[in-house]
């Protein structure tokens, strides 16, 4: 299929299906709509469970260009447990430091940690351009014998009903039908799912163009995030530098909203931004020119019956603090092993309101980082310029200021306040991941050998232990020694019941089997057990 000013990274093949060539149709468990980032990560974590799984998508090739770079350490974690996390980080630029400066002054007004908490297996951030995530989960699905990527397949038709849907399919050899028990949508912001369904999204479209340069050139700059507010080569604006793998470096600069974006992309017009930022005399190579514009919105509900919406088709944040993808990928974490539960019959269908009630919450607070951040970067009105203008000043002398300082409030695991899958602490803690957040990380010792805490969870529920004495569920535990790190992270003689998404579901200070046992049902979705 042609789609004109997508630039290709890597040709994929068209294959015609078996549907149009005369086999029996079937119904299938569900099908991921859309070859992104998310798509590829749902339909990977699907067959690593041992589902047969088709993906649909409109593109025959991995897409190049200028797309999301920035991962974060969740996002990491995420992609550790599909396979690809450790490929991603090499080739990657690591970061954890990033830089706010102002006006004319080479001195930063403000710098962050994004790994506060040290000591864990993956770094706060890692650069990479998107095509290569994409190339590395398509990698690892084409080597999976369940698992049909049906390239240049393209939605074109719904029929959503309360047992299932029927998906029409448009290829260049014609039509022919899917039937499916769930539809996972991860088709992007303008998914056709989401249009087919005459569904739509809520909230704030912000009046603002970027301009989006990726350059290549080779300069011994360190591998940090540096934002400036109104700099001598883009006065009264915003500019970002970030590295990325391949001498590639992002560079982002505020355009303003009335601008022509033809003439904004032609090489003599960026060639003022480009030099000003790095240097009049620094010789770089175009790799992709851009402009965009951004809006912070969502649907009001991410599952409809059977369909179910991840990812940029659920929702929509702007581009500082890296939410896109970082929030998309804990979509994907949440739902897959409420849907394998699902369809193994161990879970009740009901279970996917959790997923709703759980992600609509992560993306309001994304959402909300998002507005926040926009509003600080690009105000509206003096009183808004006043006062950030008041902040960026006063922080380059005083700490208390520094924290207001607003470049984009980097992605962080957004932790689930309420759910009606977290049973509530009854004893009290001086430390450790509440339920409803995810599990921090730490180096332990295991069989022997030198691990990391969150690859040793696996990928069930599990009963987290720091002791010697630990209760006897029904369920998985892994026995940890009350000293060291990680129980000092989590709390000596402490129990945990971690969710596969490694959230956790209850914590214990004395644990009882009925009170795990009563806390996983709860966690699936189940009535608890009598007592």
């Amino acid at each position: 299929m042609s789609f004109d000013g997508i630039p290709v990274y890597k040709e994929k093949t068209y294959k015609k299906s078996g549907e149009l060539s005369g086999a029996v149709a079937k119904k299938h468990d569900f099908i991921v709509v859309g070859s992104g980032p998310i798509g590829l990560a749902a339909a990977l974590a699907m067959a690593r469970k041992g589902h047969e799984v088709i993906i649909v998508t409109a593109f025959d090739f991995v897409p190049a260009g200028s797309k999301g770079i920035c991962y974060s350490k969740e996002a990491l974690d995420i992609f550790d447990q599909l396979g690809v996390g450790e490929r991603i980080v090499d080739k990657g630029v690591i970061w954890n430091v990033g830089k706010v400066f102002w006006g004319e002054s080479t001195d930063p007004v403000y710098q962050f940690d994004m790994l506060p908490v040290k000591d864990q297996k993956n770094p706060g951030f890692v650069n990479i351009q998107q095509y290569y995530v994409e190339d590395y989960l398509v990698d690892a699905l084409e080597q999976m014998d369940n698992v049909d990527i049906r390239w240049g397949h393209k939605v074109s038709g719904i029929d959503a009903r309360d047992d299932g849907a029927t998906l029409t399919i448009t290829t260049r050899d014609g039509d022919y039908l899917l039937e499916t028990d769930y539809v996972i949508a991860c088709d992007g912001s303008k998914s056709t799912v989401r249009d087919l369904m005459g569904l739509d999204f809520e909230g704030r479209i912000f009046e603002d163009s970027f301009l989006i340069a990726d350059v290549m050139f080779k300069q011994n700059r360190p591998s940090e995030r540096w934002f400036w507010f109104d700099p001598p080569f883009n006065k009264g604006r915003t500019a970002l530098l970030h590295k990325q793998p391949d001498d590639i470096w992002r560079l982002d600069f505020q355009l303003g909203w009335e601008v022509d974006r033809e003439q904004a992309i032609k090489p003599e017009n960026v060639a003022p931004f480009i030099k000003g930022l790095l240097g009049a005399d620094i010789e770089y190579e175009e790799d992709w020119m851009s402009i965009y514009t951004f809006q912070c919105r969502r649907m009001a509900k991410f599952v409809h019956g059977r369909v179910i919406f991840a990812g940029d088709a659920a929702h929509q944040v702007s581009p500082f603090g890296a939410r896109g993808a970082n929030s998309g990928l804990p979509d994907i974490q949440n739902l897959a092993w409420k849907l394998d539960m699902i369809l193994r019959g161990q879970a009740p269908q009901s279970l996917l309101e959790s997923y709703n009630q759980e992600r609509t919450q992560g993306a309001d607070e994304n959402i909300l980082n998002s507005t926040r951040s926009t509003d600080f970067i690009t105000p509206k009105s003096e009183v808004s310029t006043v006062f950030r203008d008041a902040v960026l000043e006063l922080a380059g002398e005083h700490d208390f200021a520094r924290p207001l300082v607003n470049s984009g409030r980097l992605s962080a695991p957004t932790p689930y306040h309420v759910s009606a899958l977290s049973t509530a602490d009854e004893d009290e803690f001086t430390q450790g991941p509440k339920p409803g957040h995810v599990c921090v990380d730490a180096p332990i010792v295991l069989d022997g050998k030198d691990t990391w805490l969150l690859d040793s969870l696996g990928d069930g529920f599990t009963v987290l232990h720091f002791g010697d004495y630990p209760p006897q569920p029904n369920i998985k535990t892994l026995i940890l020694p009350a000293k060291g790190l990680a129980s000092e992270r989590y709390g000596a003689g402490t129990s945990y019941l971690v969710r596969p998404d490694k959230i956790v579901a209850a914590r214990w200070t004395e644990a009882k089997p009925r009170d795990i046992e009563n806390a996983y049902m709860r966690a699936i979705g189940k009535q608890e057990l009598t007592s």
